[in-house]
């Protein structure tokens, strides 16, 4: 818990108990959750919580580079706490998303082509994989 309030505070965000508990969520839980699966799992032992709070507390943890919110193909982000640069697999069947961290300068190569083809300064990029997980194969 101490590295998050320190995360928090280094970054200019007032710890308060449903920021702390929220960005614990996140931290702790890497299935890359909704906003409303984070309140859907954090609201009965923060019953005052509410689903606008959650919102605005991801808002400002993601403004803050504390979290990177990822679109993948639903009505709503998700939210991902790991921040060193990695690319993610959605199941199509059952909607999970999993990190991949590819092999060393694999990411690199790709910015650099598109960068070249496109004449575009590149300063961020997101890639995702999809398919079938290992579970629903199973089933």
């Amino acid at each position: 818990m101490k590295i998050l309030i320190e995360n928090l505070k280094n970054n200019n965000l007032k710890v308060t108990p449903q920021r702390l508990t929220i960005y614990n969520y996140l931290y702790y839980n890497h299935i890359h959750p909704s906003a409303e699966t984070i309140y859907n799992s954090i609201k009965e032992q923060n019953p005052t919580i509410s689903l606008a709070t959650v919102y605005k507390t991801l808002k400002s943890l993601r403004d803050s580079g504390l979290v990177q919110e990822i679109n993948v193909g639903e009505d709503s982000f998700r939210y991902d706490v790991q921040l060193t640069p990695h690319s993610h697999i959605i199941c199509t069947k059952c909607n999970s998303v999993f990190d991949y961290f590819p092999k060393e300068n694999f990411i690199d190569n790709i910015q650099d082509d598109v960068s070249k083809d496109t004449g575009f300064e590149l300063n961020s990029h997101q890639m995702y994989f999809y398919g079938t997980c290992k579970s629903c194969l199973k089933k």
